[in-house]
């Protein structure tokens, strides 16, 4: 993740748990206020003064004071929790774009590479049908195949080594048996109908392979 992305859970998660901070602070503050007032009644009912009575009112202003500041500060801790809500909704979307242009242009600099060797095979077909001397056209082919191969190596792609080997269901797919020509070949591929493949040491394509018994 980017770290504009980590910027922004960070915050979301600081706004809201600065949220049920202040709200757990502003019920234990009515709380206190509450049993200070039930005092205050008791004690006025119990005969105090009049200036119990003031500073019963005195100590209601302040209480309204207190739940004033309590809920102006939520009210701006939310403000700021939906803004980096909404902004990190519009990176979430715009990450997504950016994701998904680069998924369709990714294979573009592969392709462009190839059409030398697209071009090398047309003017192949051109000289094929002109050309009188078969071993230059095999040469022509031979040439064109090199260069692709050459390519693909660059790419990372290199062919699983199947024929005579052991076989290996993490490397081969057997699609049939045959009795092997030599005891020596017994359990190993004895031919290879479609070859495999790794890319960058990974299976991208299992060597379909005849195994000998």
């Amino acid at each position: 993740m980017h770290a504009e992305g980590i910027y922004l859970i960070q915050e979301l998660y600081m706004a809201k748990k600065d949220i049920k901070k202040t709200l757990t602070e502003s019920k234990q503050q009515s709380e206190k206020h509450l049993d200070t007032h039930n005092n205050q009644a008791i004690e006025k009912e119990s005969g105090f003064t009049e200036e119990t009575e003031d500073q019963e009112l005195a100590d209601e202003s302040e209480e309204i004071s207190v739940e004033e500041d309590y809920l102006k500060k939520i009210t701006d801790l939310q403000e700021k929790y939906i803004r980096l809500s909404a902004e990190f909704d519009n990176y979430r979307k715009r990450t997504l774009k950016e994701r998904s242009e680069l998924l369709k242009t990714a294979g573009s600099e592969v392709i462009i590479k190839l059409l030398p060797v697209m071009d090398d095979f047309e003017r192949a077909i051109v000289s094929m049908e002109e050309a009188k001397d078969l071993e230059a056209v095999k040469a022509g082919v031979k040439l064109i195949y090199s260069k692709f191969r050459d390519f693909m190596n660059q790419q990372g792609v290199k062919e699983i080594e199947s024929e005579n080997q052991e076989f290996d269901t993490d490397k081969h797919e057997a699609i049939t048996k045959i009795p092997a020509p030599d005891e020596s070949l017994r359990g190993k591929i004895v031919d290879v109908v479609e070859k495999g493949y790794y890319l960058n040491d990974r299976v991208i394509r299992y060597a379909k392979v005849v195994i000998g018994e």
